[in-house]
């Protein structure tokens, strides 16, 4: 009995090590796509991955964080999306991280109603948006020339208690001129100018500088 004891004690011990073993390395393998992600690296990251699978090293939340972020970076959207699949193959729950960087993925690749689907997503899985989240929305939006979308994204935010910032108020800015609605773009930049801390960035400037004209224009034809 004392002998068969021991056995199974020893069976689990080697089994604890050997996952002690499979946890440490599956910690160096993310610590190198995260390496991989800062430095701009995306193809390595991604062979790092398949590295992992290949090891028989299943790879967890964060080593899916690191290669979607560095997708971002590295402007592969569809790539970041491929990921996100793969998470969700695997049984493994996207965060907000997870979500966020896909979505900047998607507005760097101009792909705004991708952008707003992960959004959805992130609500139905009872996600909350973060800025990040909501910024790359909105950016997404200003470049799919989308600024009613984007003007209900800010307004998502306010509801979300969250407060835009220089980057929320820039996009939108950058939305209402490429939709040629000046007014609002106007309304933005009183909003953004009325903090105190922040001055107009360079983007929303250039930005205004049409609606501008429009409006000078609009004034001298009545």
């Amino acid at each position: 009995m004392r002998e068969k004891q021991s056995v199974a004690a020893g069976a689990r011990a080697t089994e604890q090590d050997a996952g002690g073993e499979a946890g440490a390395r599956r910690h160096h393998y993310s610590a190198g796509i995260s390496a991989c992600e800062k430095a701009d690296q995306w193809q390595p990251a991604l062979a790092l991955l398949i590295e992992m699978w290949e090891a028989k090293l299943e790879p967890d939340v964060i080593s899916y964080n690191a290669g979607i972020s560095a997708c971002e970076r590295g402007e592969q959207w569809q790539r970041a999306l491929a990921l996100l699949s793969e998470m969700r193959a695997a049984k493994l729950e996207p965060n907000v991280i997870s979500y966020s960087a896909g979505i900047s993925a998607c507005e760097k690749g101009e792909q705004w109603q991708w952008a707003l689907a992960l959004l959805r997503e992130m609500r139905e899985a009872k996600l909350d948006p973060n800025d990040f989240s909501y910024n790359a929305g909105i950016s997404a939006c200003e470049q799919g020339e989308q600024w009613q979308r984007a003007l209900a994204l800010l307004s998502e935010m306010r509801a979300a208690k969250l407060e835009p910032d220089v980057i929320s108020y820039s996009a939108g800015i950058g939305a209402c001129e490429k939709g040629e609605q000046w007014q609002l773009a106007l309304v933005f930049l009183s909003e953004m100018c009325g903090r105190r801390s922040w001055n107009p960035t360079s983007s929303s400037a250039t930005a205004l500088g049409p609606a501008r004209a429009r409006r000078a224009s609009s004034g001298s034809g009545r």
